[in-house]
């Protein structure tokens, strides 16, 4: 498993695509709405201006929380600095509603998942990426989350292979995923699944659709989806599911460090007792990490048949200027109070991406 890992991650680190590589804490200049769907048709190659507004910006049900609205509001401010446009932030409960939402032209941006923006990206070719959050170096060398496989912590023993976390005993227990659209709740950790039990005889034709579904001659016994990673999570505290996937980034507003190496197999991570909802019900609730895979980080993607390219180019360098790489409610200090989507650790901040950035992902579907 770890020799598979780390194949994995090299493969990751092989295929990136170097790229080149704001403002004051936020006040609220944006409107909020829920997008129930996108159905509509997508809006001709004419309509590439949008003089009058407002810009609107569509989010996974992982970031549209009540907690995460001061978050959102600080990144809808790095628009409206940059265009003079107000933002309208449209919230959703499914990743399928966000990604025909930008796909359809009934929003010009979004926040998305990896898989979320190629899926979109596929819908229409007129989504295109325009930036993502750096790693530690401020650059895409290290533009990378963390997929995470993650059990109860009663159970985690059952969970090693000699004295290694594993997912050598993972066939058979019930599962939960976040949406077949995630990146680190199903696509990134169901190749590892698929790449590791492929070796076995028994497992040798596995592929990634035999575990969308649960049963007695399946890989899972039940399959289970959180719609969110929070969702994944609770699956998993609620016993619905012996295992679930998540991601590090996308619960660590709820958790904290209890034992062993962060972000790694073996680590116990505990939810925390002001944790928002859907967690609040499980203060103190325990957790072990048993499997650890990198994923490209999430871009925020533009409709480029909704705004012209200097529009776009504004709103770009408003993202990557220092000003947002030093906007404490945009990448927020390790022992700050606010609940933001990036943390700052040491250089992060914005850079533009291209689409190929995102080909080894591809490469998995």
């Amino acid at each position: 498993m770890k020799k598979y890992l780390f194949i994995s991650l090299a493969l990751l680190f092989v295929f990136l695509v170097g790229c080149n590589s704001s403002n004051s804490n936020a006040t609220s200049t944006s409107k909020e709405s829920s997008a129930s769907s996108g159905t509509t048709e997508t809006k001709s190659k004419t309509e590439t201006s949008k003089p009058a507004g407002p810009i609107t910006i569509v989010w996974y049900p992982n970031e549209s929380g009540s907690d995460l609205a001061d978050a959102r509001d600080a990144l809808g401010e790095i628009v409206t600095n940059a265009t003079g446009l107000e933002v309208v932030h449209r919230t959703t409960t499914d990743y399928n509603i966000a990604i025909e939402t930008i796909a359809s032209g009934n929003a010009d941006l979004a926040f998305m998942g990896p898989i979320g923006y190629i899926e979109a990206n596929k819908k229409n070719s007129a989504v295109l990426p325009m930036v993502v959050p750096s790693g530690q170096s401020g650059t895409v060398d290290d533009a990378l989350y963390h997929a995470w496989l993650g059990v109860k912590k009663e159970n985690a023993e059952s969970y090693k292979n000699g004295s290694d976390f594993s997912i050598e005993n993972i066939q058979g227990k019930k599962m939960s995923f976040v949406s077949t659209s995630s990146a680190s709740g199903f696509v990134v950790p169901g190749n590892s699944i698929v790449g590791y039990f492929s070796q076995k005889e028994q497992w040798k034709d596995l592929i990634a659709e035999d575990l969308l579904e649960g049963g007695s001659n399946m890989f899972f016994s039940e399959v289970a989806y959180g719609n969110s990673h929070q969702g994944s999570l609770v699956n998993l505290l609620m016993n619905r599911s012996d295992i679930a996937a998540f991601c590090d980034s996308c619960v660590n507003n709820y958790i904290e460090h209890v034992d062993g190496e962060e972000n790694r197999p073996g680590a116990v991570y505990r939810i925390r007792d002001d944790a928002d909802e859907p967690l609040n019900g499980f203060p103190g609730e325990e957790f072990t990490i048993i499997s650890v895979t990198p994923v490209l980080n999430a871009p925020f993607v533009v409709n480029t048949n909704n705004l012209n390219a200097d529009m776009i180019e504004k709103i770009i360098v408003g993202f990557t200027s220092d000003e947002v790489a030093n906007n404490p409610s945009v990448f927020v200090p390790k022992d700050s109070e606010f609940k933001g989507l990036f943390s700052k650790r040491a250089d992060e901040r914005f850079v533009r991406v291209e689409d190929a950035w995102f080909n080894p992902l591809r490469d998995l579907q």
